[in-house]
């Protein structure tokens, strides 16, 4: 049986080629967050590909929406599409867009402006209190994405309400498009604001797996869980790893093969 380590290899060897072959940015972006979504998708998430609008569902919201890789392979490896339809990814017409759509089953919202994500993810866990409905509610957001005063006001609608069927990230990977993230606007100390905010929250290595599955675990019924996993941009690949040339760079056709011969994906 394959295992979420495992997974996230597998996911992260998709990412390169899905970004070398659509000619599409943000692949150091997906690669720091994997780890959470391979985590997520293979063990915790209660989802049924059969029907992607069942309403007992959980709700996963990749607020990054510019990591979308991440969330495809995912979709794909619980079979809401089919493989070969990472291989449009990025082309007219096809549904695997550069941020994701809810036209794609799988997909709760659209995202990819920044700052939104959370605000969405709150609605849907209050709506599950209001209908009387057992699905948790995850949101995976950016570092970057916290310069947005949107997601302090959403952080605070959550605590107020009490929504402790709601769960949330941040990519701690310490990079933004142009530089950063705590040069460009003062984030520290991160977990102690959230906390501050009302939040339960757990701070971690957010590539350890067990750490992962761990704090999703550990929630409180009268708060909401903030999980603030310290990450490395363009993790798994030693060429990648915290270059932020590679938030926007495209892998060749060497490196892609350089790539997936260290994942160990061939």
């Amino acid at each position: 049986m394959t295992t979420s380590v495992q997974l996230a290899a597998q996911f992260r060897a998709t990412a390169v080629e899905m970004s070398h072959r659509a000619g599409a940015a943000h692949l150091a972006s997906a690669m720091s967050c994997i780890d959470m979504v391979a985590a997520l998708y293979h063990s915790v998430l209660k989802v049924d590909p059969a029907r992607p609008q069942w309403e007992e569902r959980d709700r996963f919201i990749l607020s990054k929406g510019h990591a979308a890789t991440a969330l495809y392979a995912a979709l794909a490896y619980k079979g809401f599409i089919k493989p070969e339809d990472l291989l449009t990814y990025g082309k007219a017409g096809s549904l695997l867009e550069e941020h994701p759509t809810p036209r794609l089953p799988g997909v709760e919202t659209a995202t990819g402006s920044l700052g939104h994500g959370l605000a969405c993810g709150i609605g849907m866990a209050l709506a599950a209190r209001i209908q009387q409905r057992s699905y948790r509610t995850f949101v995976l957001m950016s570092d970057g994405e916290c310069n947005e005063g949107s997601v302090w006001e959403s952080a605070l609608f959550a605590s107020a309400n009490k929504l402790g069927s709601l769960t949330a990230f941040v990519d701690f990977n310490k990079w933004q498009a142009t530089g950063r993230s705590r040069e460009v606007l003062g984030l520290d100390p991160l977990a102690e604001k959230f906390r501050s905010f009302g939040w339960n929250v757990h701070e971690i290595d957010g590539h350890d797996h067990a750490a992962i599955l761990a704090a999703v675990a550990d929630t409180r019924a009268d708060q909401p869980t903030m999980v603030v996993a310290h990450t490395v941009k363009g993790k798994g690949v030693s060429f990648m790893e915290d270059d932020n040339n590679w938030h926007y760079r495209i892998p060749t056709v060497e490196e892609v093969q350089s790539a997936k011969a260290e994942l160990g994906v061939l």
